[in-house]
């Protein structure tokens, strides 16, 4: 069964912009990771990637290979993924039904 995650619109058509700037291969997607860090525990990572490793969870949503480590999917897990553009800046924001608290940066969080 697979996991849940939910890219809004916008994610998806910057993700599919960085896919095709990156010049990546056919296999290419957008791995999705927490890692140890941030002010909070735990912040979250987007990269594009080639191709899944070999224990990744491939999921493909709107057209986009999106790849995740079994360590981050426990923490990934419903999480609504959307980017978007303010006066201060623009980037992709993590809302996370699992994180039970967070911190002003809106990219670490802690469960």
């Amino acid at each position: 069964m697979g996991m849940n995650i939910v890219l809004s619109e916008t994610a998806v058509s910057k993700a599919q912009s960085f896919i095709q700037d990156h010049g990546a291969a056919d296999g290419a997607g957008l791995r999705v990771a927490v890692l140890p860090g941030g002010c909070s525990g735990f912040q979250y990572g987007l990269n594009i990637e080639d191709a899944p490793e070999t224990d990744d969870e491939v999921l493909i949503l709107s057209g986009i290979r999106v790849f995740v480590d079994p360590f981050s999917a426990q923490y990934l897990e419903g999480i609504q993924i959307d980017y978007v553009s303010t006066m201060m800046g623009s980037g992709f924001t993590f809302n996370n039904p699992v994180a039970t608290g967070g911190c002003g940066c809106g990219s670490s969080f802690t469960v």
